[in-house]
């Protein structure tokens, strides 16, 4: 079978790559990870400019992609360049509104001009461990949310959010400017250098997007889980090749450590692993419109976060104290496979989720 992107979403991704080679070297991300917001708002507008924000939507929506293997290329070069910036909250909330017909909205946040994130999993008393959620009432002509979402991507920098809440009809997603009344934000910084923040809702406003409910956002999900897995395989990646790198110059006993046969045997086994989870990942882009769907997502995002995680301790062990340094990249690619093997489900729900699929099957 030919793997192949295409021409067009190759240009895409060399066009990326030079970029963020140009814009985001490593003592750059290193300063930019120090701020409040956690990513550069010139280099994302700059971003917008080339098209990179276009290309996660259909023209429909103002965007000129929108496919399945359109948003892995762009996740992938995301991947690559640990580029921070709140890619995921844009993609998921950016279906929505796409699936809403919010185009106008979502023709800002394609230009750069604002920021939008996605609130959907559910906030944690820190003290007793209980989930809270947010819940919709009609107001008048309108809704109001209460309640509290968690882990909500890079919402310190956000202009608008797109939250799900639960509704005396079932799931709907609604649209709030996160500076309005009842709107309060408490943002921190990530393990991963990124941002995210907790999000409280108190009688705020908010306008309900038309025509989404379950199915919307499942699908939003399982877009979300496809552009994860393929910046997760290029993270995964570079762990490798970083690796391979530092055994072909680290010597042990006059010798390069890429010359022992326990540790060539162990680079192998995880290049094995890795190429599972580039399968996964294509197959869950493969079947993103399709009705198996959620079978393909689930198999890929539970391969993500085992294989990822293999990825992530050998290349720490391999490289001895030194791998966990803030200095050395490698440290902060594992941070970020961490971080991906997390998001949207860990692989113990993903699995769970895979076999329940099957059995329905």
């Amino acid at each position: 079978m030919d793997f192949a992107i295409g021409e067009d979403r190759q240009m895409l991704a060399d066009t990326m790559k030079r970029f963020f080679a140009n814009t985001l070297g490593w003592e750059k991300r290193l300063k930019v990870i120090e701020t409040d917001s956690g990513f550069d708002r010139g280099v994302w507008n700059e971003m917008a400019e080339l098209g990179v924000l276009g290309a996660l939507f259909p023209e429909s929506a103002g965007g000129f992609g929108g496919g399945a293997f359109d948003i892995g290329t762009v996740f992938g070069e995301v991947g690559r360049a640990i580029a921070t910036g709140p890619f995921i909250g844009t993609l998921m909330a950016g279906r929505l509104l796409a699936a809403a017909g919010e185009t106008d909205t979502l023709e800002s946040v394609i230009s750069g001009e604002k920021i939008v994130t996605y609130a959907h999993a559910p906030a944690h008393d820190p003290q007793t461990g209980a989930e809270t959620n947010v819940t919709a009432t009609r107001s008048g002509d309108g809704w109001t949310l209460d309640g509290a979402k968690g882990v909500v991507d890079y919402l310190g920098a956000a202009d608008w959010v797109v939250v799900t809440a639960n509704t005396d009809d079932g799931q709907r997603a609604f649209l709030l400017e996160s500076g309005a009344e009842g709107v309060e934000v408490l943002d921190y910084k990530l393990v991963d250098g990124g941002s995210g923040g907790e999000l409280r809702l108190t009688g705020a406003s908010a306008v309900a997007l038309s025509g989404i409910g379950d199915s919307e956002i499942a699908a939003a999900r399982a877009a979300g889980i496809v552009a994860l897995t393929w910046e997760g395989v290029a993270v995964m990646d570079e762990l490798r090749d970083q690796t391979l790198d530092y055994m072909r110059t680290r010597k042990q006993f006059g010798v390069p450590i890429g010359k022992f046969q326990a540790l060539q045997h162990r680079m192998a086994t995880l290049a094995l692993e890795i190429e599972q989870a580039r399968s996964a990942a294509i197959n869950a882009a493969a079947h993103l419109d399709e009705p198996d769907r959620d079978r393909f997502a689930a198999a890929a995002k539970y391969t993500l976060g085992r294989v990822g995680s293999l990825a992530a301790e050998e290349a720490i062990q391999i490289h001895g104290g030194i791998g966990m340094t803030w200095e050395l990249p490698l440290s902060h690619y594992a941070k970020r496979m961490v971080m991906l093997g997390h998001m949207l489900g860990d692989e113990d729900e993903h699995l769970a989720r895979y076999m329940q699929l099957m059995r329905a099957a």
